[in-house]
């Protein structure tokens, strides 16, 4: 067992322990009705981060085959998630058949073979081809362009974007062999982080909206504030892997960046539909995709940069 893993899993375990018992003193000293829901929010967060540690955890103890399993456990829900928010027709059953039951275990399945160049374009060429002809056949032709396009973009958020971050693991970067977990540790660590330091700072000092329409959460201050506070834990965590300090913070910016990309577009697609939340899988945050959604944008983006500027 490689004794950085037992430094950072007992780094990140004090982090939240500390945060845990901040958030209980909180809990009981705050009055105000929005300075409780301030707190209540935290606190989920900090739970829901103590249930991610726990999984991580799990997966690195038993290898890459556990990981592989639960990333494709985590993208059937989000998949299911997203199918079940948008409407679909009986002529879409046996389109949803192949990308549930053949294109989500064949990703998954083509990381555990080292298969990467397939795995690049299984879905995006592929099913993409073939989940239009497979509702086309049907012979529904009502809604025809929308109902393909939902099924095919649930496709690509869902399994083949979030099936990145544990493609990390196949990458050949000389030198580096053998670590490759610490680059999934890196990028979900940079990207969850990220999500709660801009919720945080946006609370704290948010004054101007992003995009209020869309999230009406997020603000400038928060973006700014908790993303370099991100970049720069990132920055902070280049000795596990294969970066100098100044390139680990070029790759935690992109990955802020991503996020914040993917928290915003999934939030579009929600109002759009009318919904608050993708699920209610997580007690206070919603559905699986509610936590994924800055992963399905940052995983690929992190990937290709690895596999560009470090990959043999």
């Amino acid at each position: 067992m490689d004794p950085r893993f037992l430094w950072l899993f007992a780094g990140v375990g004090g982090i939240l322990l500390v945060a845990s018992i901040i958030g209980a003193i909180l809990s009981r000293t705050v009055k105000s009705e929005g300075g409780r829901e301030t707190v209540r929010n935290l606190n989920e967060r900090v739970r829901a981060w103590w249930v991610m540690v726990a999984i991580f955890g799990i997966a690195f103890v038993f290898g890459k085959v556990v990981t592989l399993v639960l990333f494709g456990l985590t993208s059937f829900y989000c998949l299911r998630e997203f199918i079940s928010l948008t409407p679909t027709r009986p002529a879409d059953h046996g389109a949803l058949a192949i990308a549930f039951y053949i294109f989500l275990p064949l990703q998954y399945y083509l990381i555990g073979i080292d298969w990467l160049a397939l795995f690049s374009i299984a879905i995006p060429v592929y099913a993409f081809l073939l989940l239009p002809v497979a509702a086309a056949v049907r012979g529904e032709t009502a809604d025809f362009l929308m109902r393909t396009a939902k099924i095919q973009w649930a496709l690509m958020l869902t399994v083949y974007c979030i099936s990145h971050a544990p493609a990390l693991l196949i990458l050949n970067i000389p030198g580096y062999e053998g670590q490759n977990f610490l680059l999934l540790f890196f990028l979900v660590t940079v990207v969850q982080l990220s999500d709660v330091l801009q919720y945080v700072f946006g609370k704290l000092f948010g004054r101007h909206k992003v995009a209020p329409r869309v999230s009406p959460a997020k603000t400038w201050e928060g973006l700014i504030g908790g993303g370099l506070s991100a970049i720069a834990v990132g920055a902070g965590l280049w000795w596990i892997t294969p970066f100098t300090p100044l390139e680990a913070a070029g790759m935690a910016a992109a990955i802020v960046i991503a996020g914040f990309c993917g928290g915003i577009v999934l939030s579009a697609v929600k109002r759009s539909l009318g919904a608050k939340d993708w699920g209610t899988m997580i007690e206070g945050h919603g559905g699986a995709l509610d936590r994924m959604d800055s992963v399905s944008f940052a995983a690929p983006l992190f990937f290709h940069l690895c596999n560009y500027f470090f990959a043999a």
